[in-house]
């Protein structure tokens, strides 16, 4: 697919098949994730593939009890890494290292809509469960959880605002 195909056939998917991906498959869509812009080239994230049904769900539970996290064959939690962001203090802390999570998730998002996979990006979630779940270090922060699948649904478009409803020239 091209680019844009593969944006207009992203969707939120939060029903799956029991299907798995190949550990192939998902290898590659964390080597290409890894390639999304980051501040200096410091790659300040760092990616914790979760394939083990108790585990997923645990964070199913972590994350308010969405189940969907727990029937995905394979959830990717995407974390901000501190201690490869330091150089820019606070700001890379704060703001630096969740712009490079950010733009990961978004290629895993769109990489997975090309492997023929589906996906849903999830924030809501206790990052203190979460960090106790995975046995994360202190450095590192739990950002957002992918669950990656098949969907189990047919996928339909959601609405979106007018672009020019969105669109501003410099003076408000």
């Amino acid at each position: 697919m091209d680019v844009k195909e593969v944006i207009r056939n992203r969707h939120s998917v939060r029903s799956f098949s029991e299907k798995t991906p190949s550990k192939k498959i998902i290898d590659e869509i964390i080597g290409y994730a890894n390639l999304a812009p980051s501040a200096g080239n410091l790659q300040a994230r760092d990616f914790v593939i979760v394939d083990d049904e108790a585990i997923r769900k645990q964070l199913s539970a972590a994350a308010y009890h969405q189940r969907f996290l727990a029937e995905a064959p394979i959830d990717i939690v995407v974390c901000a890494n501190f201690h490869r962001i330091s150089s820019y203090g606070k700001r890379g802390r704060e703001l630096y290292c969740i712009q490079d999570v950010s733009a990961a998730v978004e290629h895993i998002l769109l990489l997975a809509v090309d492997y023929g996979l589906d996906s849903c990006w999830v924030g809501a979630f206790d990052e203190k469960k979460v960090t106790a779940i995975l046995g994360l270090p202190e450095h590192i922060r739990p950002l957002a959880i992918l669950p990656i699948g098949y969907a189990n649904v047919e996928k339909t478009a959601t609405q979106r605002l007018d672009i020019r409803t969105i669109t501003h020239l410099n003076r408000w």
